[in-house]
């Protein structure tokens, strides 16, 4: 590998900043968007009393832009999920400029030391924010479940609510170790709503992922550690995004979230791998249930994983009206292939252009209205524009993990580190490999024939790595 020459930044923040700047992340909003987010309160419109609820919210310890909040209770015909969503609707109209921006950002990007926000912080972290003590608008779900966790009634509301408290998942998931019955509901609606996914054929990959991480003033690579608890309310986003997913098809108006199903020809292929690996897969065991079960507690279990991941491609969003009629029950074309369900992004308006438009239209069928016609016009134009700012969101995402993993085996240079092979091209000259501390995955040449297999595990030597550059090079022992 051929390393770029190039000024070494001096520092982690300098580096971040570089990347940013290369990948033209937007640093400031301009005056007018400013100004325009400054005036934006909330319209006036009716709206139900729920602020005494006693709602939720559960984020990352450092997050002020809220989008969503819970509370669940026990009924005599199962469990009552209210969910909360910003109502950022209320705050923005059509063509004024903070919309005109977001539909130019398309996302929130997060950097290590930096959020760059979908909207002005005016709005996202404080107005339309469901901050704890604070009475704000929301939209409210109401689904009642059965005693399996089964959908049977649903509405959507404009609404006042009342956050009671903001915790970490850190937090609530000791609360429900401890016995608290308000978590406890959520545990329970958490794994009955995994069952059904496990029943409908929905996948769940247990997978960590590359994170840096602020540590004593500098930054590290670790892998993250999922909690339970954070499978449990994943479920009441998937169950807000199915039954709106639904709600939009059955009306023939809306954009929904589509993943494309692994083919019978990845399966196949995925089979061989897990006998290649040693992983035991028995015939009549479907996919799904494969995969959910599935720990990462060994070399080959993970590498089967990272292939499994790699096996859906071609998430992207429809919008329902493109479709013919005749065509709109065909799942594999409507429907998101690792959900195995119709599904819809309306949960997270702050930081996700798209929801917005399809709250909007959601509330309106909800009350037997028209959807508002700046929403239905805009559904041909939000695929490409979220398309544009996922790659965004990839390429920085990337950059960023590239300069992080350079920085710091720019220290570790003539080092070995051992590393698992979870990658192999098809012509066996280069694999991938994920090492466990520092948390990198790298690609390195091989000779062929070199006989590395999936699940090996290698010693490689640290011979270069440039910050500037964001490249590495890493030699086989």
């Amino acid at each position: 590998m051929k390393l770029l020459v190039g000024r070494a930044p001096g520092s982690f923040a300098e580096g971040f900043q570089t990347v940013r700047k290369e990948l033209r992340v937007p640093e400031n909003f301009p005056p007018e968007v400013l100004a325009a987010a400054q005036a934006a309160h909330p319209q006036p419109s009716e709206r139900v009393d729920h602020t005494a609820l006693g709602l939720i919210a559960i984020d990352p310890p450092d997050a002020t832009d809220l989008d969503q909040a819970y509370f669940g209770e026990r009924t005599a015909g199962g469990f009552r999920v209210r969910y909360a969503i910003a109502d950022l609707g209320s705050f923005i109209t059509a063509g004024d400029p903070v919309d005109v921006e977001s539909r130019r950002r398309g996302t929130t990007l997060y950097s290590p030391d930096l959020r760059t926000p979908l909207h002005p912080p005016v709005i996202s972290e404080n107005r339309a924010s469901l901050l704890a003590g604070t009475t704000k608008p929301a939209l409210v779900w109401t689904i009642d479940l059965d005693h399996d966790g089964d959908v049977r009634t649903s509405n959507l509301e404009r609404s006042l609510v009342r956050v009671r408290e903001a915790i970490s998942y850190d937090e609530a998931q000791r609360r429900i170790d401890s016995g608290d019955e308000f978590f406890g509901v959520l545990r329970t609606i958490g794994r009955l709503r995994q069952d059904i996914e496990a029943a409908r054929g929905g996948v769940s990959l247990n997978l960590p992922t590359q994170e840096i991480v602020e540590v004593d003033g500098t930054y590290r690579l670790t892998y993250d550690r999922t909690l339970p608890v954070e499978g449990w309310n994943a479920q009441l986003s998937l169950l807000t995004g199915m039954t709106a997913g639904k709600t939009m098809l059955d009306a023939g108006v809306g954009i929904l979230r589509t993943l494309p199903p692994t083919s019978s020809q990845n399966l196949e292929q995925l089979r061989r791998q897990a006998k290649a690996l040693g992983v035991d897969w028995p015939p009549t065991l479907p996919y799904p249930d494969l995969v959910r079960t599935l720990d990462p507690d060994t070399p080959a279990r993970q590498a089967f994983l990272l292939q499994a991941a790699r096996s859906f491609r071609g998430a992207g969003y429809l919008n329902i009206a493109s479709v013919p009629a005749e065509a709109r029950a065909d799942p594999t074309v409507m429907s998101h292939g690792a959900i195995a369900s119709v599904y819809a992004h309306v949960t997270a308006p702050l930081r996700r252009l798209v929801d917005r438009f399809g709250n909007e239209i959601l509330v309106a069928l909800y009350h037997d209205r028209t959807p508002p016609s700046w929403a239905v016009d805009a559904l041909d134009e939000l695929p490409g524009l979220m398309g544009k700012a996922r790659s965004r969101e990839s390429n920085l995402d990337r950059a960023l993990l590239d300069f992080a993993e350079a920085m710091v085996l720019v220290h570790m240079i003539g080092q070995q580190l051992t590393g698992t092979v979870v990658g192999i091209d098809p012509a066996g000259r280069t694999a991938t490999i994920q090492i466990a501390d520092p948390a990198i995955v790298a690609t390195i040449e091989l000779d062929p024939p070199s006989g590395v297999v999936l699940a090996d595990q290698v010693t490689v030597t640290v011979v270069a790595a440039d910050p500037a550059a964001r490249a590495i090079e890493l030699r086989p022992v």
